[in-house]
Order: structure tokens, then sequence, then C-alpha cells
């Protein structure tokens, strides 16, 4: 079991897990199951840096938050099934991740293949303008978006968000 699992399985049983520094706090209506206390004493340390925001300023509990209210929402007031919810929410973690974590490079030369701009192929900005742009072209874009959204996807399963509708 990873630290994100161990995680996930206390987020399960209805354990919300938060930090003091170097210690983790457990609040739940019930006493947990002596396995989630062993779980999360086992991989302690690894928990407490999962829950500390990341560099887009964000811990796992952050992203967990996201997660469930937007499943919540997807089921609830979608009319989705949970499974679909949980996907559809799955989804908006990544699009939210991708926003959070944005790539720049320099203009000039394409970010993937470093060719310079053609008249037949010019460069496309991607991005918004506050967090600047990756320079591409049209036809580079695809496997670029697709490796950026691998990023997400292992970033997000680092948090123990991780695409259900899959398994």
């Amino acid at each position: 079991m990873t630290a994100a699992e161990a995680l996930k399985t206390a987020h399960t049983a209805g354990v919300r897990v938060t930090t003091d520094g170097r210690d983790l706090l457990l609040e739940a209506q019930e006493p947990p199951c002596p396995d989630v206390l062993n779980a999360l004493a086992r991989h302690k340390c690894e928990v407490i840096a999962l829950l500390q925001p990341d560099d887009d300023g964000w811990s796992a509990e952050d992203w967990q938050a996201l997660f469930d209210e937007r499943a919540g929402i997807a089921e609830f007031a979608g009319g989705l099934s949970r499974k679909d919810a949980e996907a559809r929410a799955f989804a908006c973690c990544v699009a939210e991740w991708l926003i959070r974590n944005p790539v720049r490079s320099a203009p000039g030369r394409c970010l993937v293949c470093g060719a310079p701009e053609q008249p037949h192929d010019p460069l496309v900005p991607f991005g918004t303008e506050p967090t600047g742009h990756a320079w591409l072209h049209h036809g580079c874009w695809s496997g670029w978006h697709t490796g950026r959204k691998s990023e997400a996807i292992a970033a997000l399963a680092a948090t123990g968000i991780q695409d259900r509708s899959i398994r």
C-alpha cells in the first residue's frame, strides 16, 4: 500500500486526515479500524508530504475536496451514475491540474520539435496571457497535450485521485 492509498482508505472509512506540522490529525464520527490506523502510521512521513501544498499551492486534501465536490454535483444535480460522475470529476481534476501547472516556452521555436516557425507551419501559442504560452506547431500539439495529460494523471494519482471508471 502506498501513502496515497492509505489516505484514500482513510477517506473511504470516513476519516478526515490533516497535518499539524509533523503530526497527523484524524477526525472521524467513529474510531477508525486498526487497518486504517496502521496504514497511516506506516506511511506517516509520506502522508504528511502528500498533504502539504505542492508547487501549485494545492495539497492532496484540496484535490480530494475538488474531486468529491465535482462528483457530487455531477451525480446529484446532474443525474449521472456514481461511476460516470466520478469519471467527470476526474476529468475536471485533470483540467484543473493543467491550468495550475502551465508550461511556458520562449517564442521562436516549437517546444516539442525545436524547429522554428515556417510560413507553411506557424507557431501557435497555447496557454493564457497571465501564465505565458507554450509555442508549438499545430502538428506537434496533439502529442504534447497527450504527454501533459499523462503528467496530470500521474500527479493526481500521487495524491490519491485516480480515474475509477477504467477499473
